[in-house]
């Protein structure tokens, strides 16, 4: 981690060195006895022969080393599901390393201590063969509980919390458990409007429980707030949600960026990843917050009427498993959709195609608040990208030259050779072209994704049966699958929802997969069919 931007965070020397000198040997105490403390470079010293041992192997041996982990996949990678073979998703033990974190973590650079085989709790079938544990070591319990889906468990030392080693997305058992996720979502649907028609009236209630809840309500449904107090991480980050924000996180502004009535928030939520954002919002909310900051020190709640079980009650109360998530993936879902409809165009080439779809993708991760560091590797590849990028153009270059002598030649001679050899020119300089505008667009895509992690909303908070619907509508390809899904460029994510989708399943149009629309707030639209009860 030497090159990474944390380990240049206080916080991270602190708690590295903390845990490092209660756990280093008598070599390397001598070693950093007279070092300064923020000197990584020395110690980076100590540890880098094993990474230049394996730089140096030769490609005979690290061939055989993949060959033997490809063979360790298929023992211990796959597990028997009702009578079905399915893919374990982690299913390699996480090695010691440093803590990073999200966001401003108070606990990064802190140790993370290898798992023994005393540490871990193993869940398998009464009558299987149960695993055995490495010579010398025994598990710290076998058990047989049908009633989770995890196959192993152990708690990790740096935040206390439990991992779990679970089934892979792609297996039977979390298909089943995200369709339901999301026909929930779907549901939503049909009661969202007089939820909101709810929570409006309830701004001008003179009860402040109800008053404080219909703005808390429009928060979560407008800005993907989560409900707060989800889990203990308060013990060790001051991380708060909707209903436990202070009068310290809100600042208002009644003209800011050339709206009225503008809210700013600025907090760690969840992963102490931080959330700061000026939006405009309704008059009656703005008065509100008026009046509930009113009187009070900055760190006394903003919702103090409200609690996140007794909103999580209301919720119920609105719509049978109706949470806070809900709105989150309905309105994810939703912006998703819309923003497919109006980024694709049918005529584009499949790099501009998959540039939309990411695009779209981006705009749900901002409204989520799905942020990320830039990658360490970011400058250096955006720089070979370049390279390529000029590179391809010198061969453009020389190909229109060699296409504009081709065109003369025909012209003089006028024969079939001459010709062929024309057409031959015309082919090469369109694939060139074609090659520069996948790596341009490529270019652009690195460059918007900098700061925004895809991932968390395109596994959770995406239904995959709008990307399907999307590759289906684009184009139809050989054996009745979607011409999309035979290139390389598609994202892994989307290939495996393809190839795990009925042979049988029709064209569909997005407003048949969802319908509705958002929220309105960052983005409007109208789609006027009716979901299906279709199954990805």
């Amino acid at each position: 981690m030497l090159d990474h931007e944390y380990t240049t965070k206080e916080v991270f020397q602190n708690n590295f060195f903390n845990d490092w000198q209660k756990e280093m040997t008598v070599e390397e105490r001598c070693l950093i006895k007279h070092l300064d403390k923020c000197d990584f470079t020395e110690i980076h010293r100590h540890f880098i022969d094993k990474a230049a041992a394996w730089r140096a192997l030769p490609r005979e041996e690290k061939q055989k080393l993949k060959e033997e982990a490809e063979k360790l996949e298929q023992e211990f990678g796959y597990c028997i599901l009702d009578g079905h073979r399915e893919k374990i998703g982690n299913f390699k033990m996480e090695p010691p390393g440093l803590f990073c974190g999200r966001g401003d973590h108070p606990k990064m650079g802190m140790l993370k201590r290898r798992i023994r085989p005393e540490d871990v709790i193993i869940n398998c079938s009464r009558d299987s063969k149960i695993p055995e544990p490495p010579a010398g070591h025994q598990w710290k319990e076998v058990r047989s509980d049908n009633t989770v889906t995890w196959l192993a468990a152990w708690t990790e030392n740096v935040q206390n919390s439990i991992k779990y080693i679970m089934l892979n997305p792609s297996s039977k058992l979390k298909g089943e458990k995200d369709w339901q996720k999301y026909e929930t979502a779907r549901r939503l649907k049909g009661v969202v409007n007089e939820i909101r028609s709810q929570y409006r009236a309830d701004w001008k209630s003179l009860d402040m429980k109800k008053s404080q809840r219909g703005v808390a309500l429009y928060f979560i449904d407008k800005l993907a707030l989560r409900t707060g107090n989800e889990k203990e991480e308060s013990r060790t980050a001051d991380t708060v949600g909707c209903c436990s924000l202070r009068v310290e996180h809100v600042r208002l502004h009644r003209h800011a960026n050339g709206h009225q009535h503008v809210v700013e928030l600025d907090f760690l939520g969840k992963d102490s990843v931080r959330y700061h954002n000026c939006v405009p919002v309704e008059k009656p909310v703005f008065w509100n917050l008026q009046l509930f900051m009113a009187n009070k020190d900055p760190g006394d709640k903003l919702f103090d009427k409200l609690t996140t079980s007794s909103l999580n009650k209301h919720l119920q109360d609105s719509m049978d498993g109706l949470t806070a998530k809900v709105f989150r993936t309905y309105n994810a879902s939703t912006i998703f959709q819309e923003q497919l409809q109006v980024l694709t165009r049918a005529e584009d080439s499949t790099a501009a195609k998959i540039l939309a779809y990411n695009r779209a993708n981006r705009a749900v991760a901002i409204y989520c608040n799905h942020q990320r560091a830039a990658p360490k590797t970011f400058e250096k590849s955006v720089r070979n990208l370049q390279t390529k990028i000029q590179a391809k153009k010198i061969q453009i270059a020389e190909a229109q030259e060699e296409l504009r002598k081709a065109e003369v030649d025909h012209r003089i001679k006028g024969d079939g050779k001459s010709k062929r050899i024309l057409e031959k020119k015309q082919r090469l300089l369109q694939k060139l072209e074609e090659q520069l505008g996948h790596l341009s667009t490529q270019a652009i895509d690195k460059e918007e994704n900098k700061h925004v992690a895809l991932g968390t909303s395109k596994l959770n908070y995406l239904d995959p049966r709008i990307s399907i619907a999307w590759y289906i509508n684009l184009s139809w390809g050989p054996c009745g699958r979607p011409g999309l899904f035979c290139d390389k460029d598609v994202p892994d994510q989307m290939s495996l929802m393809l190839s795990s989708m009925p042979q049988v399943l029709p064209p569909l149009s997005f407003g048949m997969v969802w319908g509705g629309t958002s929220n309105g707030l960052e983005h409007e639209g109208q789609v006027a069919a009716q979901p299906t009860g279709s199954r990805r």
